[in-house]
Order: structure tokens, then C-alpha cells, then sequence
């Protein structure tokens, strides 16, 4: 296949239609739009529904419909309408409807500067709906990736019947490559009930791998969906013994498969001394200071987050045994790097930005050279 010039946000559009999504609930927001854009104009074509709603809460309910009644789904949104849809994310997380929510990141809180580029939303992704949930988050930092990000956000999603976040931002999403798209893609299908309604199949008996494999709409199964805590028939609970059971296994379904989902992408770290951690948009200028650093004689290596969360504590914690000092870069007021602190056991220093404009590679050299003194 020859190379194109690509978008990144046009990448998701197009690995999420090779992942098997048949339907798109949107409401159009900048920096996402492209997304919406995009598939409005191919998922006609393979048989798919795309379908603008009145805002972004009703977006998120309309592929939550979808996906129960089989489909495969996607929904692309930034800062307020991801704000929005967290009601309706947490519902999904309870009553364990598979869904991508992508999230191309722009200046926040409420309004904010629309289109510039930003990470403030990191811990919106993992925190972002209440109570005690699993979530699975990704984030690309090319175009290639972010197709393939997509392909596996949607495998995520019916794997484990969970939403999931992808989790980009305006650097990446607007973004042009010259790529070609992998063709050997790995496409995980809709799971299915393995038992009849005349053996006693009830929708949220977990599988094997705690997952349930609950029967779409209009398969002549009885279903029950909630976002009450429901035991195994569906129906709402008021038991603590099965709230308790429900939520862990909720957890467990996820943290049990943590070796096989969380990525790291590290370069030059067998002599390193130091490390310079990011994600996203933000590694791409993250890279360029490392290996300017490098010239410079000083042994600093390169740790990019493919998946947020969950977070690659066992990771982190293990390079950073070797190490004299951590620098996390990220394109906000300081989210991750809470995370990278709590797992660590080198000094971690922050290096933040926060004004609409991207890192200069000279930036995040200047905090290399002050984390080394800092440690000294």
C-alpha cells in the first residue's frame, strides 16, 4: 500500500471502521471535529449509521443504545462535551456496555481556549464519572498510532465490555503524516451468550475471564440493563455481599489483564541516568530533548505512556531503581506526574506548560539541566 497524508484525527476515524465500529453518535466540538467529519462520509458506504445529535449527552446515549443492541461504537468529543458525557460514561462502566469515547484535548476548565493544544484532562479520564470504577486509557503520539490506537480501543472495549478513552489531543489529532496503515489488523468480534434461555443463561454471569457475555437487544434473550449494581440477572441488588463482588469484579476484570494492556515506549534507558517521562503530543518534543541532551553528553533516556491508565506502576517503579532522577513533561498544571511520584523511587521534578502553546524541545533541555542540579 502506498504512503498517504493523513490526519490523526482522520487516522481514529479510519482505524476505528477497520476495528468493525458500525455507528457514530456525535455532536461536532473543535479540536474533534475531523472525526465526526470523516466517518459521516464512510460509514455509509460499509452499511454503518452515522447520526449528529442535539448536544453531547445525547451522543453518549445514543451509542450506548447502539452498542446494546449490537453495534460497535464510537463517540469523539473535547473538554466540555466530554464534561458532559460523564454521567452517561459511568452508566456504561456499570452496566458494562462496550464504547470509545475519543477525546482530542483542548485548553480547559469550561470553555477555555477552544483548539489550543492541551493535556489537562488526564485525570478527567481515570476520575472523570463518580464512584469506584475500572477505565482503560490510551493515548497516541503519530499518526500511524493513532489508527492503531483505534483499532485496539475498540478490541479493548468489546473485550472487556468497558468504555474506553482514547485519550489525544490537538497536537496529534491535527497532525499530518505521510503513513501507511497497517492491513493485517486483529479484530476481536462482539461476544456472545454461550448458553440458551432454556439452560439458564442470565446476562451477567461472568465468563472465565470475569467478563460477562451479555446478548444484544432483539436476539430473543431476556435482558435487564441498569446502572444500579445489579446481581447476575440483571435486576438491581440492594445486597452488600453483591455490591461488593460486583465492583471488584469490575476491577478485577481489567487489573487481571494488566501485563498484556498497559504499553510503555522507552528508548535509551541502559545508561541512563536520568529519564524523561510524557505521552501524547507532548513526547514527540519530549524525544527531540532527549536526544539533544544526549548530544550534549548527558545520559538521559526517553519513557513514553502509550497506556494511561491503567498505570504502569510496576514499570515505572522498576526503571526508576536505576535511576537519579525522573522529569515528566506534560502539557498542563502537573496531573500525571502524581502518578509517577507514587510510583517512583528516584526524585521526580515537573516540567508544566499551560498557556496554549506546545513545548519547544529547548524547554524541557532547560529542565533536564535543572533536575540535574537539583539532585546533585
Amino acid at each position: 500500500m502506498s504512503a498517504r497524508l493523513m490526519q490523526g484525527n482522520e487516522a481514529i476515524a479510519e482505524g476505528a471502521l477497520k476495528a468493525g465500529v458500525r455507528f457514530f453518535g456525535g455532536y461536532p466540538i473543535t479540536p474533534s471535529t475531523e472525526i465526526a467529519e470523516s466517518l459521516a462520509k464512510m460509514l455509509p458506504k460499509v452499511g454503518g449509521t452515522f447520526i449528529q445529535m442535539e448536544d453531547e449527552i445525547a451522543s453518549m446515549g445514543v451509542i450506548l443504545g447502539a452498542s446494546l443492541a449490537g453495534k460497535k461504537v464510537l463517540t469523539a468529543s473535547s473538554g466540555p462535551g466530554i464534561s458532559l458525557k460523564q454521567e452517561l460514561i459511568g452508566y456504561a462502566c456499570a452496566a458494562e456496555i462496550p464504547a470509545v469515547i475519543v477525546n482530542v484535548q483542548r485548553v480547559g476548565p469550561s470553555t477555555g481556549q477552544p483548539t489550543a493544544p492541551s493535556q489537562g484532562d488526564v485525570m478527567q479520564a481515570r476520575w472523570g464519572t463518580h464512584g469506584d470504577h475500572s477505565i482503560i486509557v490510551l493515548s497516541p503520539w503519530s499518526v500511524k498510532e493513532a489508527f492503531e490506537i483505534a483499532v485496539k480501543a475498540v478490541n479493548y472495549a468489546e473485550r472487556f465490555r468497558t468504555p474506553v478513552i482514547l485519550l489525544t489531543d490537538e497536537i496529534v489529532g491535527h497532525l499530518r503524516e505521510n503513513v501507511e496503515l497497517p492491513t493485517d489488523i486483529e479484530v476481536y468480534p462482539r461476544r456472545k451468550p454461550k448458553i440458551s434461555r432454556a439452560e439458564g443463561y442470565q446476562p451477567f454471569t461472568p465468563d472465565q475471564d470475569l467478563v460477562p457475555n451479555v446478548a444484544n437487544f432483539g436476539e430473543g434473550y431476556r435482558i435487564h440493563v441498569t446502572g444500579l449494581i445489579h446481581d447476575d440477572t440483571g435486576f438491581p441488588s440492594g445486597s452488600p455481599k453483591v455490591t461488593r463482588e460486583q465492583i471488584k469484579r469490575m476491577h478485577d476484570k481489567i487489573s487481571r489483564a494488566n501485563d498484556e494492556i498497559i504499553e510503555v515506549h522507552q528508548e535509551f534507558m541502559d545508561d541512563a541516568d536520568f529519564a524523561v517521562i510524557s505521552f501524547g503530543g507532548t513526547a514527540r518534543t519530549a524525544y527531540e530533548a532527549v536526544l539533544n541532551a544526549r548530544k550534549r553528553g548527558i545520559k538521559v533516556g526517553f519513557v513514553r505512556l502509550i497506556t494511561i491508565f491503567p498505570f504502569a506502576d510496576k514499570i515505572i517503579s522498576q526503571i526508576s531503581k536505576n535511576l537519579r532522577g525522573i522529569l515528566v513533561a506534560e502539557l498542563n498544571f502537573g496531573q500525571i506526574v502524581y502518578e509517577v511520584e507514587r510510583a517512583a523511587q528516584c526524585p521526580v521534578k515537573l516540567c508544566s506548560k499551560y498557556d496554549m502553546t506546545i513545548f519547544e524541545p529547548e524547554e524541557i533541555e532547560k529542565s533536564i539541566d535543572e533536575l540535574i542540579l537539583e539532585v546533585k
